[in-house]
């Protein structure tokens, strides 16, 4: 079985990144994710009784999907093969059919393919996988960092229990700088290196649950400590800034976390708090964000949410939205926020959407599509009135005060109210 690389037994090769190193081979030195792998918890139970289900790990990165799927085919002595969507395609996974066959065979031993990003993998590479995992050929653990409801095909994904995976926790990830500096075999035990509590801070608040990426970040501080002539003090904050240069943002614009991220910032706009429309805002727009799809959504709030209740506020978003179109990032950042921070402020009422929304599912769903009334069709040409078009219309500026008693609505509506009631509060 080829789960894990051999580099104890050859040292003619570099040894790999320390976070492949580190990587626990049981459920022991796995840390965080105790909703799925703590005693009696749902994932573990599944692996532990033997159960040759497939899955999905939905994740962020560094959170241990690549770890858990390893110590699974350890667990259950399972022959195992790990392909990457991003290089891997449907000839790979033939082959990999092949072989598991043959295992089988040979050693009547069970078979799991893990997938890496299997989002990235086609509805027809997806396809080509299906119908070995329906007869039992393989046993399928993919992993993600999308939502499996939009990137994974249905026909899949009604054959596999999705698994959703947390960032560590800051906790999490200080045990695991601890556990690579104390390790004397595969961490930095025997070297002695060591670093200030700050710099080991810093790297705990840019890792943002992210364990490959703190360990990365230990892994260069620790090659500049070596590289440091007559260096004895240890790896000081300073360091550490310099290795990160900025701060990582957790965002995917091309991905779930994109809508996800646009989907805060509209709440919290909704929800009349400027603070967080700022900073989710500010998230995006560090992202590397489109400009006008922002705008968009901040249009959208400002006339579903706002509305009536301050009409300026749909103008100012409009205007933003033109200023952030011409402008271009850095400066468009300054209109946008000036709207966020307007449009959030503003009182609330969303009657418009809720009217016309209501009228469109009369129309569209329950099949009150009318035709227009006689008397208020277009009466501007010489036949109408031998149609009867118009001939009955009342024009209300012939009326005091401008108001006629009149139906406007089509006559199997009559009475019908699209406006929601206001009620006292």
């Amino acid at each position: 079985m080829e789960l894990f690389p051999d580099y104890e037994d050859n040292q003619a090769e570099p040894p790999p990144p320390l976070a492949d190193r580190l990587r626990p081979t049981g459920f022991d030195a796995y840390l965080g994710q105790e909703h799925l792998i703590g005693v009696g918890k749902p994932l573990r139970q599944l692996i532990e009784k033997g159960s040759s289900m497939s899955f999905i790990l939905w994740g962020p990165p560094g959170s241990g999907k690549t770890t858990l799927a390893r110590i699974v085919a350890q667990l259950t002595d399972s022959w195992f093969r790990e392909i990457s969507a991003v290089n891997a395609g449907v000839s790979d996974i033939r082959n990999i059919i092949f072989q598991a066959r043959k295992v089988w065979t040979g050693k009547k031993m069970r078979s799991i393919l893990f997938i890496d990003e299997i989002h990235r993998f086609n509805k027809a590479q997806q396809d080509a996988v299906l119908p070995y995992v329906e007869n039992g050929t393989l046993r399928l653990i993919g992993s993600t960092t999308e939502n499996p409801s939009l990137e994974v095909i249905p026909a899949l994904r009604s054959r596999c229990q999705v698994f959703r995976l947390n960032y560590l926790s800051e906790e999490n990830i200080r045990s695991l700088l601890d556990r690579a500096l104390q390790d004397e075999v595969l961490g930095f035990g025997k070297e002695n290196i060591s670093f200030q509590e700050e710099a080991l801070d810093r790297i705990v608040t840019h890792a943002n649950g992210d364990a490959r990426r703190a360990l990365n970040i230990l892994e260069a501080g620790a090659a500049f400590y070596r590289e440091a002539e007559g260096r004895t003090e240890a790896v000081g904050k300073d360091v550490v800034e310099g290795i990160i240069q900025e701060a990582a943002v957790l965002y995917e614009k091309g991905g779930s976390e994109h809508y996800d991220h646009a989907s805060a910032f509209q709440k919290s706009l909704r929800g009349s708090d400027p603070d967080a429309a700022i900073y989710w805002l500010a998230k995006m727009i560090a992202g590397g964000e489109d400009p006008r799809f922002i705008a968009r959504r901040l249009v959208v709030t400002a006339a579903e949410d706002v509305g009536l209740a301050d009409p300026k506020a749909l103008e100012l978003a409009v205007a933003a939205a033109q200023a952030a179109d011409k402008l271009g990032f850095p400066e468009a950042r300054i209109p946008l926020a000036q709207a966020v921070i307007y449009v959030a402020r503003a009182p609330k009422d969303n009657t418009a959407i809720v009217a016309v929304d209501a009228a469109l599912n009369d129309i569209l769903n329950k099949g009150r599509s009318y035709p227009v009334p006689d008397h208020l069709k277009d009466a501007h040409y010489k036949d109408a009135k031998k149609y009867g078009y118009g001939v009955d219309y009342k024009y209300p500026h012939d009326y005091p005060g401008g108001t006629v008693e009149q139906e406007y609505l089509p006559e199997e509506l009559k009475g019908k109210t699209y406006l929601p009631k206001k009620t006292d509060k």
